[in-house]
Parts: C-alpha cells; sequence; structure tokens
C-alpha cells in the first residue's frame, strides 16, 4: 500500500460557524479583474489592456486570531507559568521535535457533550486499543465534535480533557494532543451550567491548567479523525512562527506509511 496521507485541519472560511461569535474568521476574496490596477500601479505606465486578459492577481485579506482554525496551543496561551513555575514558552518557541512524532488516536465519540475525561478512561481506551503509550507520542482525542463540524452547535459539542487525564499523558512524556473539539476542555456552556450549580473555579479550563505543572501543547479543531487507525501514523502539526504568540495556525497531517 502507498503512503497516505491524511487531512487533519479545517479549512478558514467564512460561511461555516467555527468560533463564538465574537471571534469568527473573516475572509476578503480579490479576484484577477478587481486587482488589475493594483499590478499596474508597480509599473508606471502599464494600463489594465496590456496585462494577459486585463487580469492581475488573486489576493484575499484575512482577519484571524492566532486560534481560529487548526491550530497548536503554545503553554504561554494556557498561563503565564509552566512546569511548576518556570516562564512558559511561546509558540515561536516551542521544540519543533514536539510536533512530529508517532499517533494514537483516543475514541471518546461515545461520550455525552460536556463530559469531562479522566485519567481512568484514558487508561481503559489504551487497554481497548492494546496500545503502550510512549513518551513523545502525539495523542488525539476524538469525540462528537468532529462530526458536529459544519453544524450550528459545533462549538457546544463534544467531550473535554479534565486535569487528572490531561495530567496522566503528560506524566508519560507526552508533550502535544489535540482535538476535534473547538477546546480540548469540556465545552464552556456546559462547565458553565456545572459552575453555576457548584462556584468551584478548579473546574474552568482544568485540562489546559495542566500545563502550569507540565508543559505541554494541543492542536484544537483537528478534523477527519475518525478516518485514522488507533496507532501506527505519524502527526505533523508544525505551527506558524508568530512572535511572543499563544497559537500558531497549523496543517496537521497524517501520515501512514503502506
Amino acid at each position: 500500500m502507498a503512503r497516505q496521507i491524511i487531512d487533519l485541519s479545517i479549512a478558514i472560511e467564512n460561511e461555516i460557524i467555527s468560533d463564538p461569535v465574537p471571534f469568527n474568521p473573516k475572509v476578503d476574496y480579490f479576484d484577477h479583474a478587481m486587482t488589475a490596477g493594483q499590478m499596474a500601479d508597480f509599473f508606471p505606465g502599464l494600463t489594465r489592456d496590456d496585462l494577459p486578459d486585463g487580469e492581475g492577481w488573486a489576493i484575499e485579506r484575512v482577519e484571524l486570531i492566532t486560534h481560529n482554525g487548526t491550530h497548536l496551543d503554545a503553554p504561554y496561551h494556557f498561563a503565564s507559568t509552566m512546569d511548576k513555575g518556570k516562564r512558559a514558552i511561546t509558540i515561536d518557541e516551542v521544540p519543533l521535535d514536539w510536533c512530529i512524532g508517532p499517533g494514537v488516536k483516543l475514541d471518546f465519540r461515545h461520550f455525552d457533550d460536556g463530559y469531562v475525561v479522566t485519567a481512568a478512561d484514558v487508561e481503559a481506551e489504551l487497554d481497548r486499543i492494546g496500545h503502550a503509550l510512549q513518551a513523545m507520542e502525539i495523542v488525539v482525542v476524538n469525540t462528537r465534535a468532529g462530526a458536529a463540524y459544519g453544524g450550528e452547535d459545533y462549538v457546544d459539542a463534544g467531550c473535554g480533557m479534565g486535569r487528572e487525564a490531561t495530567l496522566y499523558l503528560l506524566e508519560l512524556g507526552v508533550r502535544v494532543t489535540g482535538t476535534d473539539a473547538w477546546s480540548w476542555d469540556a465545552p464552556f456552556s456546559h462547565t458553565a451550567e456545572k459552575w453555576n450549580d457548584a462556584r468551584d473555579p478548579s473546574i474552568i479550563w482544568e485540562g489546559h491548567r495542566a500545563s502550569r505543572e507540565i508543559g505541554y501543547c494541543h492542536l484544537e479543531k483537528l478534523h477527519n479523525l475518525e478516518a485514522l487507525p488507533p496507532d501506527g501514523f505519524q502527526v505533523i502539526c508544525l505551527p506558524v512562527k508568530i512572535k511572543g504568540a499563544s497559537a500558531g495556525w497549523t496543517r496537521a497531517v497524517a501520515v501512514i506509511d503502506g
């Protein structure tokens, strides 16, 4: 069988709800006819009629935050510190060898939206797929949110990884994780209900905050995880290098060698 490359990324586009309303991406498209004048401006005396078919270039103006689209979060996004008091690294400081490695998929599609995954859940899934987790493997979590992408309920869909589940992975040497949901943690709408009942601030962003103890990165808004086997693939998720930033966009892919 030939090498297979599976695209694990969503597209940045206007029509699909991929973020809460204040954070939605915006793409303005300029086609060849619209930009002929721009091109002519670079060459004094050149007119639109001089250009082949009167065409300029196609370009786009994109308005984004660093957490739009499929992206890799740096420890700096989660808190100002990592590894029990060290300065949290930004996305341009993330070691690139964290971002290429053997992949493992945990299938948690059966969990209800808002469920907080525990260490016992992770251990049970690893037992089910017969995989002994190794340091520097990249663990991706398939939730119901993957199937919900493109629908109005996407941001509120899927289970989340809790503090103890995250630390279970990190203590075994994992440094990059990922999810097909909007957030590594349970959707905010579900956590807010628990907050209203218990007023326990420790439940807010608990999976993210695990980085304060052991620094790590995670991928959010992955796609196509259903197409992956439990293991036996490589993940490549090199982030765009943005100085001092909390995240960087990535065209994440899985590679299965024949």
